[in-house]
C-alpha cells in the first residue's frame, strides 16, 4: 500500500498484500503486481540525533552560564532553541527509561537504578511490554536506529552473554546497532564494551591516545556515514549517550590544564559568578535568587589550606572533561553538516540525565569505589595530595567534592538523587531542527520533562503513538509533545503537572507551584538513619520563585496540603507506591526480591569467558571461599592471568609470574596484598587453587589466603582487609586474562593473557570446597549443576 494509506497504529505493519487476481501465466495482461515496497516513515520525517550526557548540572555548561566551556552546545543553541525549564528524574536509569519510552519512570518499572530493583511494579527494572521503546516504534516505521554509549536499563540478572537480551539495545530496545557499555558508568580509559551483544576488545591503550569519548564519536560518525551512503532516503534515529560526564572524571591532562587557576576562588564564589552569567544570558529570571548555601558541606573559607589544591584540581579535571565531551559531540554534529543532512535533523542536546553528582562525598575521592565500600576515611588530604597530578588519568577513578556538585547546580538547591528540588532535576536542553524550527537563538521557557521527548519525536516524524506492538495493547504515552513550542515562543505550557520521587525525596509541580520534601542526603552513609516518611518536612514555593529560594509553607498551609494530596494522587496513578527508602536491603537480591543469575554456592567458568559483571559472578565477598583452576602449563613455564575480577581500583587475581603461582588482593587501590608459591608450577596439566579463610565478624574483614598446586600447599599470606560491597562498576571477571585496568602491578594492562590453557575455574563458597584442597575435575561440572 502507498505511504499515505499506511495504518501505523498497529506494529509491525503487514509487509505484503494478497493480490486480488491470480493469473496462470505472468504474461497475462490482467496479471499485475505492485513493485516491492520498502518500509519508510511518512514523507518529511526528519533524522533524529538524541544526545544525553551524564551527571551535569544546570549551572555547569557555558551554554547555561556555567564555567565549563561547551562551544558545540552554544553553537547549536545559536541555530536553535534553549529550554531552561526542562526536567529529568534525578537519577540515570530512571531518566533513560523515561526518555526512551515517554512514560514516567515508575510507570516503566524504573523507580531506581537496576542494581537495586525490587519486586514492586514501579521498581522492578523490567520494562512492561505494553510500553514500546521509542527506537522500536521508529524502526517498525522505517527508521534506521543506532545507540552509542551507556545503557543502564538492563535488569542486572540479564547483563551476561547468556541473555536474555530483551532489554538490551539490539534486543527488545529497538536499535539495529549498539556500541557501548551495559551499566552505570565506564572507565573512560579502559572501558568494557559491547558491539550488539558481543564483548569487544579496545585495540588502543591510553598511552596510544585511546579515550572512550573519542571512540564513541568515531563510531557514531562512521555508522551515520554508512547509513546515508547505503540508504540515503531512509532517516536515522541515533541515540548518543556517552556516559560522560559521570564519574570517573577521566580526561586527557591538557584539557584539564586549560582550567588551571580558574577555580581558585572556591565553590561559594563560583555560585555567585555563575548566577551573574545566567542572568546575563537570560536563562534564569532577572530576579532569580541564589539559594542558601548547603549547611551539610563546608564553606570554602573554612576548608583547610592543605586540602584546597586537591579540591581545585578536582574541579579543573571535571571542567576539562565536560569541554572534552562537548568537543566530541561537536564532531558528531559537524559530521551531519559534512554529509549535508544537518538541516533535516532534529537534534536534542540534553545536558545531564540528572543534576551534578554529590556521590564523591564532601572531600571528593581518588577512587569512587571508596564511597561504595565505605572507605572514604582512608582518602585523607595527604593521600589525595600525593595523587593530585594523577587525577583524571588512567591510574585514577576520581570524583569531585559534593560542594562542587552543588555549585554545578547553580542557582538551585541539592543534587543528583534529590528529586525534590530543581538542583537534582532541572537540566539545560538545546533543540535544533533547521528545516522544522523557524526561530534561531531563542529561549523557550515552557515547563517540560524528559517524558516529553518521545512524543515530540513521533509528532515531528508524523508517526502516531502505537495502539499495539507485537500484538500487545500499548499503554498511552504519558509525556506531552514539545512541538507546539518550537515556533511559538509565548505558547502556554501544556505540561502542567509532574510528580518527582527518588529514594523518598519527593516533589510535585502544578501550574507553577512546587511542593517538595528532601528525605535522604546523597552523600550520607548507606546505613544512615532517615526519618519516617510522615515526619518529612515539606516546603512550598510560589510560581514566581525561579530557584525555590523562599519557602512559603508556613504562610500558605492550605496550598501545601492541596499539593501534597495531588502528589499522592499522581504517585498512585504512576506506581510510585509503596515508597521504599531502604538501601542495604535493596542491594541484597534476597531481601529485594529480584532474580539472580548465579544460584547456589558454586560457579564453573570456562576459558575465554570474560567481561562478566559482578551480578553475573558468584559473590565471594565477606565469606570464606576457594578458587580452583585446571590449567595446562607450557614447557617454558607459566606466565599470565588465570582468573581476575575487578581492576586497579579494587579486585583480586590468580596468576602466574616467573613460573610461580601468585594471588593479589587489591584493596580499593589503597593497598596490595600478595601471596606467592615457593616453587614454580611444573609443565603439563595441573590444578591450582587459592583458599581464603575469612576472619568473620562483619563486612570487609581480612583473612588468610593459601595457595595449592595439585592439592599440596605451596604458599600462604595474610590479607588484612577486603572490599565489602563492590570491586568495580565497569571492569568484570575474566578467565585467562585481566581486561581493562590491571589489578596487579606484576603485569601490564592488556597483553597479560595466560600463556598456556585455562580449561576451567570453579568458584566455591566455603562449605562446597573440595576435600584435601583439591577438586576432582570430573566431578566439577556435576557439582556446579547440582547447586543450581
Amino acid at each position: 500500500m502507498s505511504d499515505g494509506k499506511k495504518h501505523r497504529s498497529h506494529l509491525p505493519m503487514p509487509n505484503t498484500e494478497k493480490p486480488s487476481f491470480i493469473a496462470y501465466d505472468a504474461k497475462d495482461p490482467d496479471s499485475k503486481f505492485p513493485p516491492i515496497e520498502q518500509l519508510r516513515p511518512p514523507r518529511g520525517a526528519p533524522n533524529v540525533l538524541l544526545i544525553l550526557i551524564d551527571d551535569a548540572g544546570f549551572g555547569s555548561s557555558s551554554a547555561f552560564g556555567g564555567p565549563c566551556q561547551t562551544p558545540a552546545a552554544e553553537k547549536l543553541a545559536e541555530e536553535g532553541l534553549k529550554y531552561n525549564r526542562f526536567h529529568t528524574t534525578a537519577l540515570c536509569s530512571p531518566t533513560r527509561q523515561a526518555l526512551l519510552t515517554g512514560r514516567n519512570h515508575h510507570s516503566a518499572g524504573m523507580g531506581g537504578i537496576t542494581e537495586i530493583a525490587t519486586g514492586a511494579p514501579g521498581y522492578c527494572s523490567v520494562l512492561p511490554n505494553s510500553m514500546s521503546p521509542l527506537a522500536k516504534t521508529l524502526k517498525l516505521n522505517g527508521y534506521s536506529t543506532a545507540q552509542f554509549g551507556k545503557c543502564h536499563e538492563v535488569p542486572v540478572w540479564q547483563t551476561s552473554s547468556a541473555g536474555p537480551f530483551d532489554a538490551w539495545p539490539t534486543g527488545g530496545g529497538g536499535f539495529e546497532y549498539f556500541y557501548g557499555f551495559i551499566g552505570g558508568e565506564a572507565n573512560q580509559w579502559y572501558p568494557t564494551l559491547f558491539e550488539g551483544t558481543t564483548p569487544i576488545e579496545v585495540k588502543k591503550t591510553p598511552e596510544e591516545g585511546y579515550h572512550l569519548m573519542e571512540d564513541l564519536a568515531d563510531k557514531a560518525n562512521g555508522w551515520i556515514s554508512q547509513q546515508k551512503a547505503l540508504a540515503s532516503d531512509k532517516p536515522f534515529f541515533v541515540y548518543f549517550a556517552p556516559g560522560a560526564t559521570h564519574a570517573p572524571h577521566h580526561v586527557p591532562k591538557e584539557w584539564a590544564d586549560k582550567y588551571k587557576g580558574q577555580f581558585d576562588q572556591g565553590w561559594d564564589k563560583l555560585r555567585e559568578e555563575t548566577l551573574a552569567r545566567q542572568k546575563r544570558l537570560g536563562v534564569v529570571s532577572p530576579d532569580c535568587q541564589l539559594t542558601a548555601p548547603n549547611s551539610e558541606v563546608p564553606a570554602w573559607d573554612s576548608v583547610p589550606e592543605d586540602m584546597k589544591p586537591v579540591l581545585r584540581r578536582q574541579m579543573e579535571v571535571y571542567a576539562g572533561f565536560m569541554e572534552y565531551t562537548d568537543y566530541h559531540i561537536g564532531r558528531v554534529i559537524d559530521g551531519l553538516k559534512k554529509l549535508g543532512v544537518y538541516e533535516d535533523t532534529l537534534i536534542y542536546y540534553i545536558i545531564g540525565d540528572n543534576g551534578a553528582s554529590a556521590e564523591g562525598g564532601v572531600n571528593g575521592c581518588f577512587n569512587e569505589m571508596s564511597y561504595f565500600n565505605m572507605l572514604q576515611l582512608y582518602e585523607t588530604p595527604e593521600y589525595l595530595t600525593e595523587r593530585l597530578d594523577k587525577l583524571g588519568g588512567p591510574e585514577s577513578y576520581n570524583h569531585f567534592s559534593a560542594a562542587w556538585a552543588l555549585a554545578m547546580n547553580t542557582p538551585y538547591q541539592w543534587t543528583k538523587q534529590v528529586a525534590s528540588h530543581w538542583g537534582g532535576t532541572r537540566n539545560g536542553t538545546i533543540v535544533s531542527w533547521p528545516n522544522g524550527i523557524k526561530a534561531k537563538n531563542e529561549l523557550r521557557m515552557q515547563f517540560s520533562h524528559v517524558i516529553d521527548v518521545a512524543p515530540t519525536i513521533l509528532e515531528a516524524a508524523g508517526i502516531p503513538q502505537p495502539v499495539s506492538v507485537d500484538g500487545i495493547q500499548q499503554d498511552p504515552i504519558e509525556g506531552t509533545s514539545m512541538l507546539y513550542s518550537f515556533n511559538e515562543e509565548q505558547a502556554p505550557d501544556r505540561h502542567e503537572t509532574q510528580y518527582f520521587e527518588m529514594f523518598g525525596n519527593r516533589g510535585i509541580y502544578h501550574k507553577g507551584w512546587t511542593a517538595v520534601t528532601k528525605h535522604r542526603t546523597p552523600w550520607a552513609p548507606m546505613g544512615a538513619e532517615v526519618p519516617a516518611f510522615d515526619d518529612d518536612i515539606w516546603e512550598l514555593y510560589e510560581p514566581g520563585d525561579w530557584s525555590q529560594a523562599n519557602d512559603v509553607a508556613k504562610t500558605n498551609p492550605q496550598k501545601l496540603l492541596e499539593l501534597q494530596r495531588l502528589w499522592l494522587i499522581e504517585a498512585t496513578r504512576y506506581k510510585v507506591l509503596p515508597l521504599d527508602d531502604r538501601m542495604i536491603e535493596k542491594i541484597n537480591p534476597d531481601t529485594a526480591g529480584r532474580p539472580v543469575l548465579v544460584k547456589g554456592k558454586t560457579q564453573l567458568l570456562f576459558g575465554g569467558m570474560g567481561r562478566l559483571s559482578e551480578n553475573c559472578v558468584l559473590n565471594l565477598k565477606n565469606k570464606s571461599h576457594s578458587v580452583t583452576a585446571e590449567i595446562v602449563v607450557p614447557e617454558k613455564g607459566a606466565e599470565g592471568v588465570i582468573i581476575s575480577q575487578g581492576a586497579n581500583i579494587g579486585g583480586w587475581v590468580l596468576y602466574a609470574k616467573d613460573g610461580k603461582l601468585k594471588y593479589c588482593y587489591n584493596w580499593g587501590g589503597l593497598k596490595l596484598f600478595m601471596v606467592e608459591s615457593a616453587d614454580r608450577i611444573p609443565a603439563g596439566e595441573h590444578q591450582v587453587r587459592m583458599e581464603f579463610a575469612y576472619d568473620g565478624g562483619g563486612m570487609g574483614k581480612g583473612g588468610m589466603a593459601t595457595l595449592f598446586i595439585d592439592g599440596q600447599k605451596v604458599g600462604e599470606g595474610r590479607i588484612d582487609a577486603t572490599l565489602a560491597m563492590i570491586f568495580s562498576a565497569d571492569d568484570g571477571c575474566d578467565v585467562g586474562e585481566d581486561s581493562g585496568a590491571a589489578i596487579s602491578p606484576d603485569y601490564p594492562p592488556g597483553h597479560n593473557s595466560f600463556n598456556g590453557k585455562v580449561k576451567g575455574v570453579l568458584l566455591s563458597i566455603a562449605e562446597d570446597e573440595g576435600e584435601g584442597h583439591q577438586v576432582d575435575p570430573a566431578l566439577a561440572i556435576q557439582m556446579a549443576l547440582a547447586r543450581q
